[in-house]
């Protein structure tokens, strides 16, 4: 008998009827939006003071996502306008965990990090977020038993980092997730053996610093013996710790078992340690009696040994040189652990130095701290690697809190330290690439054409607002940047700049800062026994802008006579006085609008106020934003074509 097969009609409308209970499902409890169920999740969230975060108060309408795009603090999207992301680090929260279960209508989530907060209690409920990819939380409060199965229904979970809290009791075997990729569990108080890891892509596992015991699995030996130490109760490989056959995880018995047994054996020994003192006492009290003039000890078999026999300084020698071995395996460690790559962000995307090594390599540039190269790894993600060989003015504690400073800056205009290597022998630092390069690039690289006067005007705004959250995370330092250039300001796919190469001051000796920075020096940075002040980061934004003005490089103008400093703005103004503005400004700047020259001669007065050779008639910065900001943008072409018509 011949099979029926339905029309094809009704594959379609299986489809419908799908796709339809979908939407339904993603408009649960009401219909509501993503922006709701966010704004939502938000109104649980407290800071120590009991008021909701301050960043996440702006949360509102529009909703969070327009394509790729979020304008909503801390949120990422995907590029069909769904929320990606919430990255929610270091905002002070405090109490106990967020109700995650809300957040699992939302279809595209993928990452939550709540790191670098004060929360406390048990582990949050995180199993109805079944299509969750990365899980950050480390830094917090957490303590308690995560439960066996909390990770049971996470069956895509990639990353998982719990570092620094302070859970206990035994890893749960759930964890170990078909997909793994990273797992971070350091400076707890897990105890217990390891379970067993066997995934094929796992690529990064720390456990150091718990109370864990017994054998590490076999799926765990190839990484570095630094990522379990901390451990006095785990054995073999990579450690040098060997595993007693008798105590193997796969005999049956429980670890409680397992210590009771080690506990009755350390007994035994004792006892037996009694019984050989008691003998070896009897024995020297006959060699006493022995003793003859001469200091030799005669044995009860008539044998003669010199007196101070080794038997009894054997102990302690073995006790003197075990020390130092124990001591030298710690510092191997260390090294080991300070030899890679340090990121200071846990949820980007990890990489080693191997990685590095392999990928392909572009050298960008060389300049007054070594040379700059853009790596394209594997997985295709760009990067850019600068090495600095002169950078020991302090020790590694120092360095290594200098850039989890430099880390905890967040703002756009700031390009973003991704991770860093500290060796004695040079340094390196790894950021973000930027696809349209560096300022001074475009302007002098012949591609100034690109660079009308809207953009210009915006890469300056840009630059005075990144400059301006740098005195105001950073006031503990004399010169906030240090070293503004162009070739220090970067620019994106849509222009918009990002500072680098900033508040390095504190890491550098003091001889070498005084040589390398302050790229555009002003008179008190070099005037015999000058200081920089905090103004000087002003007067290098000065000829900063009267170089983005004018399309003119600063060192092509130097004043004679004063050791290098830069005299860009003795060259404008004396065109200025002369009348002769119209020759001022780069003619590859194209300027459009009736309003465009008034305001071009309004930032050009801001640019020179920043170069009062007098520190004290110089602008402040404060001043010098308020009146960067004070220039209107040019209107779009659009519009003014809109109104033209009207």
């Amino acid at each position: 008998m011949a099979r029926l097969r339905p029309p094809g009609h009704f594959y379609i409308a299986v489809v419908i009827i799908i796709s339809v209970a979908a939407v339904v499902a993603s408009a649960d409890d009401g219909g509501k939006t993503e922006g709701d169920v966010l704004v939502a999740f938000r109104d649980t969230l407290r800071a120590a003071d009991g008021s909701p975060p301050g960043p996440l108060r702006s949360w509102g309408t529009p909703g969070p996502c327009n394509g790729n795009h979020s304008s909503w603090y801390g949120v990422s999207c995907h590029g069909n306008g769904s929320v990606q992301g919430l990255q929610l680090e270091r905002l002070g929260l405090a109490g106990g965990a967020p109700e995650m279960g809300s957040l699992s209508v939302l279809p595209g989530l993928r990452v939550i990090s709540l790191s670098d907060n004060a929360l406390t209690g048990p582990f949050p409920n995180v199993s109805q977020l079944g299509v969750l990819k990365m899980l950050y939380l480390s830094r917090n409060k957490f303590s308690g038993v995560i439960p066996v199965d909390a990770f049971m229904h996470m069956r895509g979970l990639r990353k998982l980092y719990l570092t620094s809290n302070d859970f206990s009791g035994p890893v749960p075997s759930s964890i170990t997730s078909p997909r793994l990729l990273e797992l971070s569990l350091a400076h707890n108080k897990f105890d217990g053996p390891l379970p067993d890891f066997s995934q094929p892509e796992l690529r990064f596992v720390d456990v150091s610093e718990n109370n864990l015991s017994g054998p590490i699995p076999a799926g765990l030996s190839r990484f570095n013996a630094s990522m379990f130490q901390g451990n006095k109760l785990l054995c073999g490989k990579p450690l040098d710790a060997v595993c007693d056959p008798a105590l193997s995880p796969d005999d049956g018995m429980s670890p409680f078992v397992k210590i009771a047994i080690a506990l009755i054996i350390v007994g035994v020994l004792l006892a037996v340690g009694g019984i050989a003192t008691g003998v070896l006492g009897r024995r020297r009290r006959r060699k006493r009696r022995a003793k003859r003039t001469d200091g030799s000890v005669t044995l009860p078999n008539g044998e003669q040994t010199p007196s101070n026999p080794v038997l009894e300084t054997a102990p302690c020698v073995a006790m003197s040189q075990a020390a130092p071995v124990a001591a030298s395996a710690k510092r191997g460690g260390r090294r080991d652990e300070h030899g890679r790559l340090v990121f200071i962000s846990e949820s980007r995307v990890r990489f080693e130095i191997e990685d590095l090594l392999r990928a392909s390599a572009e050298v960008l540039g060389s300049g007054n701290f070594g040379s700059s190269y853009k790596a394209t790894l594997l997985e295709g993600s760009s990067v850019v690697v600068k090495r600095f060989k002169d950078m020991n003015g302090v020790g590694r504690e120092d360095f290594s809190e200098h850039m989890r400073r430099l880390g905890r800056l967040d703002h756009p205009n700031l390009i973003p330290l991704v991770a860093y290597l500290y060796k004695k022998e040079e340094k390196l630092l790894i950021t973000d690439y930027m696809c349209n390069g560096s300022l001074a690039n475009l302007l002098h690289g012949g591609r100034g054409k690109a660079l009308d006067w809207g953009k210009r005007l915006g890469i300056i705004k840009g630059t005075a607002r990144g400059l301006a959250h740098l005195y105001d995370e950073l006031p503990m330092l004399t010169v906030p940047h240090g070293h503004l250039k162009s070739s220090n300001v970067l620019l994106d796919a849509d222009f918009r700049p990002a500072l680098s190469d900033y508040a390095l001051v504190p890491v550098l000796t003091a001889t070498h800062a005084k040589q390398v920075m302050m790229a555009y020096k002003a008179p008190e940075c070099v005037e015999a026994h000058g200081k920089p002040s905090k103004k000087s980061d002003v007067w290098s934004l000065g000829i900063l802008i009267l170089e983005i003005l004018t399309g003119k490089f600063p060192a092509n103008y130097l004043r004679q006579g004063s050791k290098g400093t830069t005299d860009l703005a003795g060259w404008v103004n004396s065109v200025v006085t002369e009348e002769r503005t119209g020759e001022v400004f780069d003619k590859d700047m194209a300027v459009a609008g009736e309003d465009a020259d008034s305001e071009m001669l309004k930032l050009l007065q801001v640019g020179l106020a920043c170069c009062e050779a007098d520190v004290d008639k110089r602008l402040d910065l404060k001043a010098a934003v308020t009146g960067i900001e004070e220039v209107r943008e040019p209107e779009p072409a659009s519009t003014s074509q809109g109104e033209s018509k009207s």
